[in-house]
């Protein structure tokens, strides 16, 4: 994984980005030149690319920076690049400069409607703008040590977002596909959800819910009076579920990192994680999170549409004695988190295991 630094022009002798471009001068990600003015050739898509810095207007990048923008992978667009960045997201010229909140990851508050961005108590000396929740450019970018420490700054920022961008980096541009691709599964997610001891009122909450194939089947059990919330990371597969009229009264859709929940301590009912445990980094976190969630009684549910084994061997490994889904690993990761394990199948055909909260 890498932070990508695409150049329009050689840079100006010294170079004010320099420090922060060398080996081991960025905290964080590997930092990556491309310079397509020597002939570098553009990435061909977002693998393995945590971030994207442009130093000026490179038309031949504008699909990638489109692709970017809809996946919410970091961006920093400098001078030309800013102009750049503006065409990607629709508008041209960029965004009239605004002042952006306090809480701005990249670049501190303003004082006032006409305040630009500060960058450590300083002013910038540029009107700047962003995009989303993950670009942000700048017309006329700082100099000397302030261009330093931006980068150096948006290298922290896009290491801290690393998880979250490779997960979006791989879903976006499989969301608009995935519902028709994975229809065929639709009836095991509805006999797993049956498996759940919800009733009606309850609310129910599908973790990486992605186009939403089980909230329909959660919404009969909880009934007309209770709620069903999608959640997923990625929100192209919000979108795809929003497509497939997975919302409406007491059915929400919320971007939301399952392990940092926005939702108050024992008011769910019922979880739902389809092959989800197994690909987190911390799933130990992740159960804590839930358990925290959830009322006493509440019961969670990890699903997949097929068993351990046949998983293993369409990957072409063998079963791994480390697998989190292992049950001589999960019924004490439960214990532990506040969990109690109450049926556990790992079938040729499927994977399921029910937890309640005592």
């Amino acid at each position: 994984m890498a932070l990508v630094v695409i150049r329009h022009a050689p840079a100006p002798a010294p170079d004010p980005l320099a420090p922060a471009l060398a080996p081991g001068g960025a905290s964080g990600p590997e930092i990556r030149r491309c310079d397509p003015w020597s002939g570098d050739p553009l990435p061909a898509g977002l693998k393995d690319i945590e971030g994207l810095v442009l130093t000026g207007d490179t038309p031949e990048a504008l699909p990638l920076l489109r692709e970017a923008l809809a996946a919410e992978v970091p961006v920093l667009a400098l001078g030309g690049g800013a102009d750049l960045l503006a065409r990607a997201a629709g508008g041209s010229p960029p965004p009239a400069p605004r002042a952006p909140e306090a809480a701005d990851p990249l670049l501190g508050g303003g004082d006032g409607p006409d305040a630009l961005y500060r960058l450590d108590g300083r002013p910038v000396p540029a009107p700047a703008f962003r995009v989303g929740g993950s670009a942000w450019g700048l017309t006329t970018p700082p100099e000397g040590d302030g261009a330093g420490g931006l980068l150096g700054r948006f290298a922290a920022l896009v290491a801290g977002r690393a998880e979250h961008t490779a997960t979006r980096a791989f879903f976006t541009p499989r969301a608009d596909a995935w519902e028709e691709r994975f229809a065929y599964q639709t009836p095991a997610y509805e006999a797993a959800v049956s498996r759940m001891g919800l009733t009606e009122g309850g609310t129910a909450i599908d973790l990486g819910c992605g186009s939403g194939r089980a909230l329909p089947a959660l919404r009969r059990l909880v009934g007309a009076s209770g709620t069903v919330l999608g959640v997923d990371l990625t929100p192209a597969m919000l979108t795809a579920a929003a497509r497939e009229g997975r919302t409406g009264p007491g059915r929400l859709l919320l971007v939301a990192d399952c392990a940092r929940l926005p939702l108050a301590a024992g008011t769910v009912h019922g979880i739902f994680g389809a092959g989800l445990l197994d690909h987190l980094p911390k799933p130990r976190t992740a159960l804590a999170e839930w358990a925290r969630v959830c009322a006493p009684g509440g019961e969670l549910l990890l699903f997949h549409p097929s068993g351990r084994a046949e998983r293993a061997a369409r990957h072409g490994r063998p079963l791994s004695p480390d697998d989190p889904l292992a049950e001589p690993n999960l019924r004490p990761a439960l214990e532990a988190t506040g969990w109690r394990l109450a049926e556990y199948e790992d079938a040729p055909d499927h994977f399921l295991a029910r937890a309640r909260r005592p």
